[in-house]
């Protein structure tokens, strides 16, 4: 880092650059009286102007927010910079060169180096910009016009031209003084056999600034059949530019993101230029990446972590969207704005949207919207069957992470409450519980969710090895928790299954790996089965271990079938008595899961359905609710 910037050079860039010239830039202001100058404010709204401007004493003040310094201090408000970084710029602009305080790191070379940079990238612009008027050009201009951008367009966001020649730009900033080095680390040229060549040829280009307003980038649009690249090129990194660290239109859209409290989030470079000619002015996108933390950073200074911000995002509505809009979530909780997402009717992007239906509809494309925690549960529930009890614990093994992930804990429980009305589970405490232990899971293991290392009584090892799903979506969820009932009966009878078979045959052979309420313990139940059933293990102990450890789908259930089949039992007196008390613990719970489910079936069905469906469910429930009545009354006898 640099160090600290000397106070005299400090003094000499806030004398060098007058206020009134830096925030003329920004607004227009007008005479006020004694020297001074108006204009409305660019920190709140207000219809009459009472933002004032001194020149003479280099200082501004609002009389309604009461906002107010010198020079320095305005650009660090108006273009969320830090103090140095301010400076610098201004610095920059005046052509002064900085001194830093002995000790500290002396930037001057990396410095003189980015300002080259930004330079050559400027000229790049204006040289682009004049090449869209070209007759060449008119395949550009044809682009535009057919997606609804005339020439002011054009020039508003800066759109231009790169000949289809091999170093039209090269030879250009060459006669401007930029060297051939130059050029290439800015990633305006690229090396060919003779020399530098253009990186950019016969491309529509959209330059891309940095927040201050400084062209750091381009992305380069195809248009003709015979260009072999890419649709979009965009500038490599370079020491100006990280794709990750920039988002097209933050330098129109900053001001009005601030204000409003809003950021809209799109998918390209005519999404944005459709979203602010229709008025949606604080649209933003990211430059061919997907929308990551760095990008969160940038809007979080210009939303100051308002607890009222929104943050919209705009994603298609093809599968590709939808996949952007779940990688989007991945980093939700590292906003302090609400999160949503908003899809356009036909899976229209905002461009076509306008094209076709207008500037209302892209004003509305942002105003009814979902969640972006909802759009993804809903999406992760819906590749699962919620008419089985399957398909709705592994929804809810899935999806309840993602809720668990909350951190405001009201949110997080009424969220909570409407994934089970989406799951269809009328016990809504049973998911609010689930999902608050899910989220101390996480807690516990510093955020990294609810796996957890092998500790042969709970733990999932990390690593392609530790999982214990064996090509089913039910067996993936949780780690183990000993402190549950059901958890430690299904492994006392699973001990019984590996080292006591003769108690427990034939019955358990005829319970179904769904019966196991935990993933591990229905893993192993599943191998079990693949090694021939638990009558196996009555001919003949040691290959029916071994049967088993084969049949286990990876070294996690292999170790804990091995963990199982030598841990001591709980019960005092290990006899045929225990063996049935431990079979009927399971079954019962698995009927009391499989009753509820089926009462959630007829809940959801209603009295308007089919008649011969709502009959079929309702015969299933009384015969369950026999069978649950039997195994409390006789016990084994009723298996």
């Amino acid at each position: 880092m640099a160090g600290r910037i000397n106070d005299d050079d400090v003094k000499v860039v806030r004398d060098a650059v007058p206020i009134d010239t830096v925030v003329s830039e920004y607004l227009q202001l007008r005479p006020a009286g004694g020297g001074n100058l108006k204009g409305l404010c660019p920190f709140h709204d207000e219809k009459s102007p009472s933002f004032q401007v001194s020149p003479s004493k280099g200082l501004f003040h609002c009389f309604g927010c009461q906002e107010g310094g010198d020079t320095i201090a305005f650009v660090m408000k108006i273009d969320h910079l830090s103090f140095s970084e301010t400076v610098e710029r201004l610095a920059a602009k005046a052509g002064i060169t900085l001194r830093y305080e002995e000790g500290g790191y002396n930037p001057s070379h990396q410095r003189g180096e980015r300002i080259r940079l930004v330079e050559a990238h400027k000229a790049a612009a204006e040289f682009y910009v004049e090449r869209l008027g070209s007759e060449e050009a008119e395949i550009g201009r044809k682009f535009l016009a057919e997606r609804g951008f005339d020439q002011a367009a054009a020039e508003h966001f800066g759109v231009g031209y790169s000949p289809a020649g091999w170093d039209h730009l090269t030879r250009f900033l060459r006669g401007k003084g930029f060297t051939d080095k130059e050029l290439l680390l800015a990633g305006l040229s690229q090396d060919g056999r003779r020399g530098p060549i253009d990186r950019f040829r016969g491309r529509l280009m959209w330059p891309i600034r940095d927040i201050s307003g400084e062209v750091v980038g381009f992305g380069a649009r195809k248009l003709r059949d015979d260009d072999n690249g890419p649709k979009y090129l965009n500038t490599p990194d370079t020491a100006i530019y990280k794709k990750s660290q920039v988002l097209y239109g933050v330098d129109l859209a900053k001001k009005d993101i601030a204000k409003a409290s809003r950021a809209v989030v799109v998918e390209g470079y005519t999404d944005v230029m459709a979203c602010h000619l229709a008025g949606i002015t604080t649209a933003i996108a990211t430059c061919g990446t997907a929308f990551g933390t760095d990008h969160i950073k940038i809007l979080r200074r210009l939303l100051m972590d308002n607890g009222s911000a929104r943050v919209i995002f705009t994603f298609d509505g093809d599968a590709a969207g939808q996949k952007a809009a779940l990688r989007a979530f991945e980093d939700d909780q590292k906003f302090a704005a609400e999160t949503y997402i908003a899809i356009a009717p036909d899976g229209m992007d905002p461009c076509e949207l306008r094209l076709s239906k207008g500037d209302a509809a892209v004003q509305d494309l942002v105003e009814p919207r979902t969640p972006l925690f909802e759009f993804a549960i809903r999406q992760i529930v819906s590749r699962y069957d919620l008419e089985t009890p399957a398909g709705r614990a592994s929804a809810l093994d899935e999806a309840g992470p993602i809720v668990a992930r909350i951190k405001n804990g009201a949110s997080q429980h009424e969220v909570a409450v409407q994934l089970a009305g989406i799951l269809g589970i009328l016990d809504t405490q049973f998911v609010v519980k689930r999902v608050a232990q899910m989220a101390r899971w996480a807690r516990d293991r510093g955020g990294r969710g609810p796996a957890g290392p092998a500790d042969g009584r709970g733990g999932r090892p990390n690593g392609p090895q530790g999982s214990y799903d064996s090509a089913s979506p039910a067996l993936s969820g949780p780690a183990l928790n000993l402190r549950s009932p059901a958890h430690r009966t299904e492994r006392e009878l699973l001990k019984l299954a590996l080292q006591r078979p003769e108690l427990v045959s034939p019955a358990f052979d005829a319970y179904g790996v769904d019966e196991f309420t935990a993933p591990p313990y229905a893993a192993v139940r599943r191998a079990v089965e693949d090694a021939g059933g638990a009558e196996q293990g009555i001919v003949s102990a040691p290959e029916y271990l071994a049967g088993v450890r084969e049949a286990a789908p990876n070294d996690a259930v292999r170790a804990l079938v091995t963990e199982l089949a030598v841990e001591v039992f709980h019960g005092k007196t290990i006899d045929e008595a225990y063996a049935g008390e431990q079979l009927v613990r399971v079954r019962l719970r698995a009927v009391d899961i499989r009753i509820h489910d089926v009462t959630s079936t007829l809940a959801r069905l209603g009295t308007g359905d089919d008649a011969e469906r709502h009959q079929a469910v309702q015969n299933e429930l009384w015969v369950l609710q026999q069978y649950r009545q039997s195994l409390r009354n006789s016990g084994a006898a009723a298996l």
